[in-house]
């Protein structure tokens, strides 16, 4: 496995997991004007973006995929786009665990399926098994699963205040 591309498949994970577990240290980094949720966001798509090149450095891209790929993919990206259509940019982004109120979602996929954004990104990076070998997926699959566990079990006396 080469490492700069497993380091690169992880590097998020550590970041939400410090934001999960020090919210208000994240809004106090973020100050007074800048939304923690949205910088989170901006954060985020950039080690998306390493984490994509990583995967690309090791995959072997081919012309049609498997038949299998449509269907998951397809499926995974309308779980993540749903939900950030249903819970926003700060429910996506940890609004909660920020000091924000978000809404209650019971629309579907939530109520149907547990973790809908994590499922959606599982089956989207399983349908690309045939261009990126296993451990590659088993390892962005497995700090899903981290965080799945993480985030299962939040105090919400550990929320973080809002800076006034």
């Amino acid at each position: 496995m080469g490492i700069f591309a497993a380091v690169g498949v992880l590097l998020p994970f550590p970041y939400y997991y410090w934001l999960w577990t020090n919210p208000q240290a994240w809004v106090n980094l973020c100050g007074k004007y800048k939304d923690p949720s949205k910088v989170m966001a901006y954060v985020s798509h950039f080690l998306k973006l390493l984490q994509f090149i990583s995967l690309f450095s090791v995959s072997t891209p081919s012309w049609p995929p498997p038949l299998y790929f449509w269907p998951l993919f397809g499926f995974g990206q309308f779980l993540n786009f749903r939900v950030y259509q249903l819970l926003g940019e700060a429910g996506t982004y940890y609004g909660v665990r920020f000091g924000k109120n978000v809404p209650w979602v019971t629309e579907f996929p939530f109520g149907v399926i547990r973790d809908p954004q994590y499922v959606g990104s599982v089956l989207s990076l399983f349908a690309c098994l045939s261009w990126v070998p296993f451990q590659y997926i088993l390892l962005w699959t497995l700090g899903y699963v981290f965080m799945i566990h993480l985030e299962s079990k939040e105090d919400p006396a550990t929320r973080a205040k809002p800076i006034s």
